[in-house]
This record gives C-alpha cells, sequence and structure tokens, in this order.
C-alpha cells in the first residue's frame, strides 16, 4: 500500500513539475482552455436550460430531463472545441511568425467560429445573438475612445433602450416569424396569453386553463 502511495505521489510531482516548464505553456494552455471551454458552457447552459424548459416546454419529465441533459452537452462541447481551436491556432501563428499580432487573434476566432459555430441550430444561435449584441456595444464605444465618433453629450442607453424595445416589439406583432423561436416563447406569454382569461383561475393563478370548461 505504501508503494502505492510513493508512486502516486512521485507521478503528481512529475505532473506539477511538468506543468510549471515554461515551454510546454502554449500546449499545455490550448488543454486548459478545452477544460475551461467545458466546464463553463455546461454551467451557463444547465440553470438556463432547466427553466427555459420547464417554463415553455410540454411533454414528460424523461422528456424535459433529456433536452436539458442534450442541451448543456452541446453548449459545453462547442465552447470547448471553440477554445481549443481558437488556442491552437493563436499559438501556431504567433511560433510562426515570432510574435503575437491583433490579426491572429481575428484569424483563428474566425477559422474557429466558421468549423464550431457554422451549424445553424438553436444553441449556436443563442451564442452567437447574444455575442453579437455585446459586440455592438463594444465597437460603439471603441469607436468613441479612438475618435472616430464624437462623445455623446448625453447618455445614448435610453435612446437605445427605446429603439431596441420598439423594433423587437414591431417584429413580434407583425413579423413574428424572423424571431427566434425561445424569443417568440417568451413574448407570447408576455404579451398573447395575458389577453385571454376566463375566470379567476386562469387570471391570477394559472397562465392557461388545462380543464374542459
Amino acid at each position: 500500500m505504501a508503494g502505492g502511495g510513493d508512486s502516486l505521489h512521485a507521478l503528481l510531482r512529475a505532473a506539477n513539475a511538468l506543468l510549471q516548464k515554461r515551454r510546454y505553456h502554449a500546449a499545455l494552455a490550448v488543454i486548459k482552455g478545452f477544460r475551461n471551454g467545458a466546464v463553463y458552457g455546461a454551467k451557463i447552459r444547465a440553470p438556463h436550460a432547466l427553466v427555459m424548459t420547464f417554463l415553455f416546454k410540454s411533454g414528460s419529465l424523461r422528456e424535459k430531463l433529456k433536452s436539458i441533459a442534450q442541451a448543456t452537452y452541446a453548449h459545453s462541447r462547442n465552447l470547448a472545441y471553440f477554445v481549443f481551436t481558437y488556442k491552437g491556432l493563436l499559438a501556431a501563428q504567433s511560433r510562426l511568425q515570432g510574435k503575437k499580432i491583433p490579426f491572429h487573434s481575428f484569424l483563428a476566432a474566425c477559422i474557429g467560429g466558421w468549423l464550431v459555430f457554422g451549424d445553424n441550430n438553436p444553441i449556436n444561435s443563442q451564442i452567437i445573438m447574444y455575442l453579437l449584441s455585446r459586440i455592438l456595444f463594444g465597437l460603439s464605444r471603441l469607436a468613441v475612445e479612438k475618435g472616430y465618433i464624437p462623445q455623446p453629450k448625453q447618455d445614448p442607453f435610453p435612446l437605445v433602450a427605446a429603439l431596441v424595445w420598439g423594433t423587437v416589439l414591431w417584429l413580434f406583432e407583425y413579423h413574428k416569424e424572423t424571431l427566434q423561436p425561445s424569443l417568440q416563447s417568451s413574448m407570447t406569454y408576455l404579451y398573447e396569453d395575458s389577453e385571454v382569461w376566463h375566470d379567476l383561475s386562469d387570471f391570477l393563478i394559472y397562465n392557461k386553463r388545462t380543464d374542459s370548461k
């Protein structure tokens, strides 16, 4: 038993020594990036899928749990693959050119995005839309920072909020099919289901009456 414990300690020491070697840093960063992508994807998707599934999807408990597991796995896998691809390509470009330049990041992410997130499915669609909104905010701030557009005299956020809500409700009312299914479900619950009731039970307690009255 003692010999087994000593072997394990020796293996751990060797592994820790390897992790400290600078020449392996890029390769090890790719591996840890894969790990972090998988963990972060699961942490983000699991609670979201849990809430959305039990709020808006019908079916048995087993079907709902299966849907949650599939969504969580897909998000976790895709994020892990993307981080692995991105960091691997970034390290390869830096090694080939002898230094890291900003274009390396853009090119590596473009290739990773094409390979990993290029399939148009609900999970990828949600991730891309999440990123797109933040990109627009980030580019706007960068444009002001670099002097491409003047610094606003007043906070533009109220105007942005008004335009976003005005546009999305107009689309929902008149071009609903252009919106993502999960957004359609949320807005149907808020703006259409609130127009229908039969008695106090489905006015205050339930959203929709399930009996045959």
